[in-house]
């Protein structure tokens, strides 16, 4: 991940209420499989994550976008087998009860972060490893009440926490987080939703888009995104939010059963730009199950198959993620 936040905040300890964005949703449950190991679906039904996007119109800037995201290659799985070379790879996820103990958590951008005490522990899995140097994110699902917990740049040491940044969301509420504000992701978004997970893709139907990156952004952000860390402000670069869709035309010829239901999903429900990074690199869940079939297929689809899709049309609220 690179933040580009003018002015670090200093570090420190934060016990302050959280401020909360927007109104919650209407109580309606998002269709899909819910979080391994818990009866959390992952937000609403009418949530912008879960919208079908196949009949909106192509964005007006959508040539110009992917005129700067090197469209010459195939697209990426940022997750899955290590091929023998190491750990599998991918963004972990971890599950607590109601009496997992909480810390205070000391953020580099505390001004921007949701300052509560995480239910951390010694079980708290962490992307790459507690020593890995990288984005070092941080997934927990609160399974008693649905709340989820993420940071960025997370690190223990002797039992005290700190990351760059961290947020927290109701899994069955719609609210936004204060425009301006980044999460654990340099949009502003959660990063849950995004995520491929096993076993949806199992159970043959994925019901959301897939959150992805690529390294050059706009200083602008789109709805429902809320931040920006982008290099440039020319409107002709992609901004943080930017939805794309899997053109209907796209055949996938000679891809696995497994690779093709998550083509269907980037045919119904596209990619959602939320990071800068390697280009076309989308991400999914750490779990040993994926198979070494499916993420050699996914390697396959062509970044020019994609075009850009105009959102606008599916807002209800400047404050909330929900669709007409």
């Amino acid at each position: 991940m690179r933040r580009t936040l003018l002015g670090l905040v200093v570090p420190a300890l934060v016990t302050v209420p959280l401020a909360v964005a927007g109104s919650p949703a209407s109580g309606a449950s998002a269709p899909g499989a819910p979080v391994s190991g818990t009866s959390c679906r992952v937000f609403p039904a009418n949530s912008f994550w879960h919208a079908d996007v196949r009949r909106l119109p192509v964005h007006p800037r959508s040539a110009a976008w992917l005129s700067h995201m090197s469209t010459d290659r195939d697209l990426h799985p940022d997750f899955g087998p290590a091929g023998g070379t190491g750990p599998d790879y991918g963004m972990p996820v971890t599950v607590v009860g109601a009496g997992h103990g909480r810390v205070a958590v000391r953020f580099g951008y505390a001004d921007e972060s949701d300052r509560v005490r995480y239910p951390f522990g010694s079980d708290t899995r962490i992307e790459g490893g507690r020593s890995s140097g990288g984005d070092m994110h941080a997934i927990v699902v609160d399974r008693s009440r649905c709340r989820l917990f993420e940071t960025w740049a997370t690190e223990e040491h002797g039992g005290r926490w700190s990351a760059g940044s961290g947020a927290t969301w109701s899994l069955r509420s719609n609210a936004l987080r204060p425009d301006g504000w980044t999460s654990a992701d340099a949009a502003g978004l959660p990063i849950l939703p995004g995520l491929l997970r096993w076993n949806e893709v199992q159970k043959g139907s994925v019901d959301h888009a897939v959150r992805f990156t690529t390294d050059v952004t706009s200083r602008h952000h789109v709805w429902p995104a809320r931040h920006d860390a982008g290099s440039t402000d020319s409107r002709d670069v992609p901004p943080m939010g930017a939805r794309f869709r899997l053109r209907s035309s796209y055949r996938p010829t000679g891809l696995g059963a497994d690779a093709r239901v998550v083509v269907a999903a980037m045919k119904k429900y596209g990619l959602v730009l939320a990071d800068n990074g390697s280009p076309w690199f989308f991400q999914g869940e750490r779990n040993a199950h994926w198979p070494d079939r499916m993420i050699a297929d996914l390697k396959r689809i062509p970044a020019r198959a994609f075009v850009a899709v105009d959102t606008r049309p599916l807002r209800a609220s400047a404050n909330s993620s929900a669709v007409r």
